[in-house]
């Protein structure tokens, strides 16, 4: 077997991180636990290997629990602040697999929701989604004031976390019949002058378009209603792009035609 290139050796040797969701998706988990922690790995290793067949999000999900429970919750500062965005994705679902209250671990996730890796930032909220899931009110409550962090990161993560549908993730049936609890997350962040921000905000509100089209309307009425800044022009549009009937107001709002 011929050797693997020099980039994709030291990313399973967990010394790069990726740099696409390609290669996120290419990491051998076997590999690089037998790299990060060898004694591990070798003690593991059928339970490691039989997650080669399961999705990411399953494969993430389940080393993050046997990762808990063979190194415990002391690891998990270690694994965060490793050089593989991978490992650091472990330390996410270490902190989704913990038994604690939501507050503490919103707390403890923040950090790898602040990281410098997309992928990371991903594993993030989706380790944390089925706590948040489980307590909706907690979670806004908590959220909400992540949603004036300096960082775009954070401010990004709230609005993504608890999006009714999101990305390869359980939807949230309450939210879909319901949305209106999102809007202590939504509002504060309808002007947010990061780019990365606004596409959240924009898919959050089309998640919610698919089953509550009359209450997204609603809710992009009152943002443009008065003098709305040109980006949430931008973000309306994002945000009724799923909806069959959109009025011409709606589709270019006279106050965004720069945007």
């Amino acid at each position: 077997m011929s050797p693997l290139p020099d980039r994709l050796a030291a990313i399973q040797a967990g010394l790069r991180e990726t740099a696409t969701l390609a290669e996120v998706l290419a990491v051998d988990c076997p590999a690089l636990l037998r790299a990060v922690f060898p004694a591990l790995a070798s003690e593991c290793r059928a339970e490691v290997e039989a997650l080669s067949g399961s999705g990411i999000l399953a494969r993430m999900t389940a080393m993050g629990h046997l990762l808990l429970d063979r190194l415990g919750p002391a690891e998990i500062a270690l694994l965060a602040a490793h050089p593989s965005d991978t490992v650091r994705g472990w330390a996410c679902f270490m902190i989704g697999a913990r038994d604690m209250p939501l507050p503490e671990r919103l707390t403890a996730i923040r950090p790898l929701a602040d990281d410098h890796h997309f992928g990371v930032r991903e594993w993030a909220w989706l380790a944390v989604r089925p706590a948040i899931a489980a307590d909706l009110d907690a979670a806004f409550a908590g959220l909400t004031g992540w949603t004036g962090d300096p960082s775009e990161r954070i401010r990004r993560f709230a609005c993504e976390a608890t999006r009714p549908r999101g990305v390869w993730c359980r939807h949230l049936a309450a939210l879909k019949a319901d949305p209106q609890p999102g809007r202590a997350l939504l509002d504060p962040l309808r002007a947010d002058p990061s780019a990365y921000v606004q596409n959240s905000v924009g898919n959050w509100l089309n998640d919610a378009a698919k089953t509550r089209p009359d209450w997204v309307r609603g809710v992009i009425d009152d943002w443009l209603s008065g003098h709305p800044a040109p980006v949430t022009g931008r973000i309306a549009r994002r945000a009724l792009r799923s909806i069959d009937r959109i009025t011409p107001a709606e589709k270019d709002p006279p106050s965004c035609t720069t945007c």
